[in-house]
């Protein structure tokens, strides 16, 4: 199916851009692969993940799904952000990845819900207790204080607890340099009247070493909302702009302990439009986001306890007083703010045994939120204007949860085999259990068989459990999930391929239930999600001058929910395609020139679209899409200044990721890159 175009681009018009499009793909990788020298490459494409197991293993060594982008990949992002980076490259599809800066970017991880993907920040889990799931906003995170991400596929709630049902993605930050005092930083300027700017310095001693980082962002953007058809205005363009500060610390108090405080701080401020096609011209929403801690790992033998505490702090607040609203929004002036707090501490032991190593650890989790709202309706002929005014206070809104957990990895020349369980207890249902067994064999060092099988679950959030729509007799939503597959590594450690299928069960989904006796709607335990798919995805260095990567994916799911009283079952995967691939070609083609193209390919999404005015419902499908980008730099003076030129989307694909809602054309950024 990969191989026709016509899979992706239906219609004659589209089928002649595809061909367009493959050419000119096709002429950059031969232009990259005519300046290659036949030179061979020593190293190996294995990677050491962090993420799987919570320390460092080989991707040999484990039977988990782990995709990683390095940091020389996060530097060739040009003017990627993270969800950009990560769709791109990362086997995830972010819907709204190329949608306008203030648009939300909700993650898809194997079509799992967003708020099933839990994210961490150097390994510490990150919440956002104000939203609906929870879950968090990369968009807090800018690129250039990212050293690299490894994503690790499959349910991992036995090490990581809530929320990690499809997987965990780790975004490991900068640390120290490699000598005292080092500067670095970024300009970039481009469409859309865009503007980076990040300036960081850091330095290693012999028993402190630092990382401090500040990132500005601001583009005009475009109109977030879609123009509505046969519409002759003009819609405005909504623009964004992000402030961020991030300084980590690393502290040798002994020759055993180490301490490393950190801070985290982003501001983002963003204009939005009123709904699919409705453009609105006063409507700002404001995020402020601050993460402290410090990390702490003692040496004990050969083992290592590490304990830790964080403090996430998330304001989020959106005003909505203009005066323009085509058709007349329900709202007159519409005033909301949310204020939360989410505690987190940890402390787990890694201590091998010969071929067994061991990790015990326990974690404690609070939050509570505020909320505000003032809100004045629109009158009509049979209502005057109303303001009512509300507040929830933390006192009352708030859950906490406590965690006990424990795996063995067992390692014994080719065979490995990870197991491992957790129980969690929480302030408002009681507890759960988790588990995995994950086994996997390494034959003659080239093919790695492995099969994982672990449940996972996702907690209710603040805003379920206690919201006008609460339910406080809520139950966890639980999963069980089932993966297999091989993995291919070539004998020169230059390249490999990896099949993976994977089926994922989910019971007590929460679903926003409307009862036709009492007219209360309210959230409450009641559907089931069944998903499957397989993956594909491989990488090979053919010299030491090309990369090559590609990933495929294909997903489906259905689920079943009682409607009338009997259980429907149906396709409910809206805005995910069913079909992604990315394919991806970079050459140093001299010390100092680096080029590189890349393809990205969208399948069909299915989609409902309410009418503001009649509120009828209709579903419908969007088309693919397939994009073509370009990247290329040429550093100076040993590399350490670059110039960089990054085009997107270089055939003018007409698009959307979400019905009524705009995505980017062709776009093109250029900057300089510097370190010394």
């Amino acid at each position: 199916m990969l191989s026709s175009p016509s899979f992706f681009i239906p219609g004659s018009s589209h089928l002649k851009k595809f061909y367009r499009m493959r050419k000119i793909f096709a002429v950059t990788a031969m232009i990259i692969c005519s300046q290659l020298n036949a030179q061979q490459d020593t190293s190996t494409l294995e990677n050491v993940t962090l993420t799987a197991n919570k320390y460092s293993t080989k991707t040999t060594e484990t039977g988990k799904v782990v995709i990683t982008i390095s940091r020389q990949e996060i530097e060739k992002a040009g003017s990627r952000d993270l969800s950009q980076l990560i769709t791109e490259l990362g086997g995830v599809f972010i819907n709204g990845y190329t949608s306008n800066g203030g648009k939300e970017k909700n993650i898809y991880l194997r079509g799992a819900n967003p708020e099933h993907t839990l994210i961490t920040i150097d390994g510490v889990p990150v919440y956002d207790a104000t939203g609906i799931g929870s879950n968090f906003d990369i968009r807090n995170v800018p690129i250039d204080n990212v050293e690299r991400i490894e994503i690790l596929k499959g349910s991992q709630s036995t090490l990581y607890g809530s929320d990690a049902v499809a997987g965990v993605i780790n975004i490991i930050t900068k640390k120290g340099g490699d000598k005292p005092f080092a500067i670095n930083g970024t300009v970039h300027y481009g469409s859309f009247q865009t503007y980076r700017a990040n300036f960081g310095i850091n330095g290693k001693t012999k028993a402190f070493d630092y990382n401090v980082g500040y990132t500005f962002f601001r583009t005009d953007g475009f109109s977030e909302a879609q123009q509505m058809p046969g519409s002759s205005e003009v819609y405005e363009a909504d623009p964004y702009k992000q402030n961020s500060f991030q300084a980590n610390i690393g502290i040798q108090a002994s020759k055993n302990v180490r301490i490393q405080p950190f801070l985290r701080w982003s501001r983002n401020e963003g204009s939005l439009d009123n709904n699919a096609f409705l453009d609105d011209h006063d409507f700002i929403n404001v995020n402020k986001n601050l993460q402290a801690g410090v990390k702490n790992i003692i040496t004990v033998g050969k083992g290592q306890i590490n304990a830790l505490y964080q403090l996430v702090n998330t304001r989020r607040s959106y005003i909505d007083d203009s005066t323009y609203h085509n058709p007349p929004a329900y709202f007159k002036y519409n005033q909301t703010a949310f204020t939360a707090r989410e505690h987190f501490a940890e402390v787990f032991a890694v201590y091998p045994l010969n071929q067994v190593r061991v990790t015990v650890g326990c974690d404690f989790r609070a939050s509570h939120y505020d909320y505000e709202a003032t809100q004045t309706t629109a009158p009509s002929p049979w209502a005057p204007a109303r303001t009512t005014k509300t507040f929830l206070s933390g006192d009352s809104v708030k859950q906490n949860q406590a965690g006990i957990y424990a795996t063995l990895n067992y390692l014994s020349g080719s065979f490995n085999i990870e197991g491992g369980g957790r129980w969690n207890t929480h302030s408002e249902y009681g507890s759960n259990f988790a588990y995995n067994i994950n086994p996997s064999y390494l034959i003659a060092k080239q093919v790695k068989v492995f099969a994982n099988v672990s449940s996972g679950y996702k907690t209710p959030s603040l805003y379920q459990l206690f919201s006008q729509y609460g339910n406080r007799d809520l139950e966890p939503e639980v999963s069980l999930n089932l993966e297999g597959g091989l993995q291919y590594f070539t004998k020169d450690g230059k390249g490999s391929i990896r099949a993976t299928y994977f089926n994922r069960q989910i019971k007590d989904a929460i679903a926003f239930f409307f009862n036709t006796t009492t007219f209360r709607s309210y959230y409450i335990n009641q559907d089931e999600q069944n998903d499957h798919g397989f993956e594909v995805d491989g990488k090979l260095n053919l010299s030491d001058k090309i990369q090559l990567k590609a990933l495929y994916s294909y997903v489906d799911g259905e689920i079943t929910t009682k409607q009338g009283g009997k259980d429907t079952t149906y396709f409910n995967l809206l805005r995910r395609p069913k079909h992604t691939f990315n394919l991806f070609v970079g050459s140093r083609v001299t010390k100092a020139f680096y080029v590189s193209a890349q393809l990205n390919a969208v399948g069909s999404r299915q989609d409902v679209y309410f009418d503001p005015v009649t509120f009828q419902r209709s579903d419908l499908t969007l088309r693919p899409y397939t994009l073509l980008n370009l990247y290329a730099e040429y550093g100076f003076s040993n590399n350490r200044i670059k110039l960089f030129a990054d085009l997107r989307n270089l055939t003018d694909e007409k698009y959307v990721d979400i019905y009524g809602y705009n995505t980017a054309r062709f776009n093109a950024y250029g900057g300089i890159r510097f370190r010394f």
